[in-house]
């Protein structure tokens, strides 16, 4: 009888940094919540929008840069390991760190949702809850579903206690320690 997969043991850390070494390079892996999670490769208009964001970023606070598919040690105790869209760190952050970077020196984590089955369980809902249990003071969500922006913040115990959800076109005031407000516009081009 097969065991249900419920009740199969989890796999470690370190056997996950075992086969993402072995993934082909059109693969990208994540291990959330003890789960290994196949993420997609993006798309034309994700690309532009990383892109826009590290020219607003550069803009505002040339001091700090946003690495784009970054990899983090995420959750509790770094059991995670989350690929996001863009870290925001102070120039030179990531310097001698390896694949996966300690979430202590992340100021921002920036996640923009694919259009695929899994992006609502993991943009908006898994992704949050591992970035605030490392400790990363801003998580911003670009959501093409529905062309919002949304911008956790404040983390306390697993999750950001403050929340804050605008349309495309807003003014988005990014807090503590990003520090500067980003305006949106550009964003309503980049929708397919």
């Amino acid at each position: 009888m097969t065991p249900r997969i419920e009740d199969r043991p989890q796999m470690s850390v370190e056997e996950f940094e075992e086969l993402e070494r072995h993934a082909p390079e059109s693969v990208w892996l994540e291990f959330i919540n003890g789960k290994v999670v196949v993420k997609p490769m993006a798309d034309g208009n994700h690309r532009e929008m990383i892109a826009w964001l590290q020219r607003v970023c550069m803009q505002h606070r040339p001091d700090l840069w946003l690495h784009a598919e970054s990899g983090l040690k995420t959750e509790r105790y770094s059991k995670g390991r989350a690929r996001a869209d863009g870290v925001l760190v102070r120039v030179g952050g990531l310097k001698g760190q390896g694949e996966w970077s300690e979430a202590d020196g992340a100021l921002m984590a920036v996640e923009i949702t694919s259009y695929d089955a899994d992006t609502h369980k993991r943009d908006r809902v898994e992704k949050p809850d591992g970035y605030a249990a490392a400790g990363i003071p801003v998580y911003l969500l670009i959501d093409r579903d529905d062309c919002s922006v949304v911008v956790f913040n404040q983390p306390e115990d697993g999750c950001y206690r403050h929340e804050e959800k605008l349309p495309f076109g807003a003014s988005v005031k990014l807090p503590d320690p990003v520090n500067f407000t980003l305006d949106t516009e550009p964003l309503k081009e980049l929708v397919d």
